[in-house]
């Protein structure tokens, strides 16, 4: 084998590596070898050996048969490390802590990353709720407000080239159309904050507002109310809070 061919060759294995740790990433829980190859389309043989070695290195976790797999906890370090040296998520800290005080509300950081968002980091509400957070989750970008208002930043075209004709709905009320989504961006700008009215999560209203501390904004804040509770002052006090959280970060992030 010469050089070229060899250096070709590791490259196409990393890709590999890359790709396969995102399907396990996407699709909690365990995968048996069949259903991992049929998604990934990898031969079956290699699979198995890249499968093996990311189990020995610890990426790759294996059920108590040895034939299923799932995420490993190396995964879960490289992440939590990335969201500890982010300077963003760093200078942000104090005003999520603001929102969160002052609306009693769940207040999440979020990064444009592609079609989804990445939750960077979460404050979860002072009500009694079930326990949940979303930091490492990816959902799409236009079925949440943090999505559409960093949408919002984009001109119509760079959002045609970014996004299908054709939209997934996760509930009844959300966009499936693009075009649709277009013309409620053009409101987004208007006003400055989105709103995701249920398109996420049923039962859910959520605010958000971009940090335009670069053009077009890659991070953006929101605030998450169930809508059983949602009156027309607490809405305002929101989107108050929404405004503020905005000017506190770009002061924070503008030496970044």
């Amino acid at each position: 084998m010469g050089a070229a061919e060899g250096a070709g060759s590791q490259v196409k294995s990393a890709v590999r590596t890359v790709e396969l740790l995102e399907f396990f990433a996407g699709r909690p829980g365990m995968h048996s070898l069949a259903s991992v190859q049929e998604s990934v389309g990898y031969p079956k043989s290699s699979l198995y050996m890249l499968l093996r070695t990311l189990v020995d290195l610890g990426w790759i976790e294996t059920d108590a048969t040895g034939t299923r797999y799932g995420i490993g906890v190396r995964a879960l370090l490289v992440g939590t490390s990335y969201i500890d040296g982010d300077e963003v998520v760093a200078a942000a800290r104090p005003t999520l802590d603001r929102m969160s005080d002052d609306t009693s509300e769940t207040i999440h950081l979020a990064r444009l990353d592609g079609t989804s968002v990445v939750y960077l980091a979460t404050r979860q509400s002072q009500h009694y709720l079930r326990p949940f957070t979303r930091v490492g989750r990816r959902l799409p970008a236009h079925s949440t407000s943090l999505g559409k208002a960093l949408l919002a930043t984009y001109t119509d075209e760079q959002v045609r080239k970014l996004l299908p004709e054709t939209l997934e709905p996760l509930t009844e009320h959300t966009h499936t159309d693009r075009e649709k989504l277009i013309a409620e961006l053009a409101v987004i700008r208007e006003q400055g904050f989105a709103v995701d009215r249920e398109e996420n999560t049923l039962g859910l209203r959520c605010f958000g507002i971009a940090v335009p501390y670069r053009t077009p904004a890659r991070d953006a804040v929101s605030c998450s109310v169930p809508v059983a509770r949602l009156t027309a002052s607490h809405e305002q006090m929101i989107k108050d809070a929404l405004f503020d959280a905005r000017d506190r970060l770009l002061l924070a992030t503008r030496r970044l």
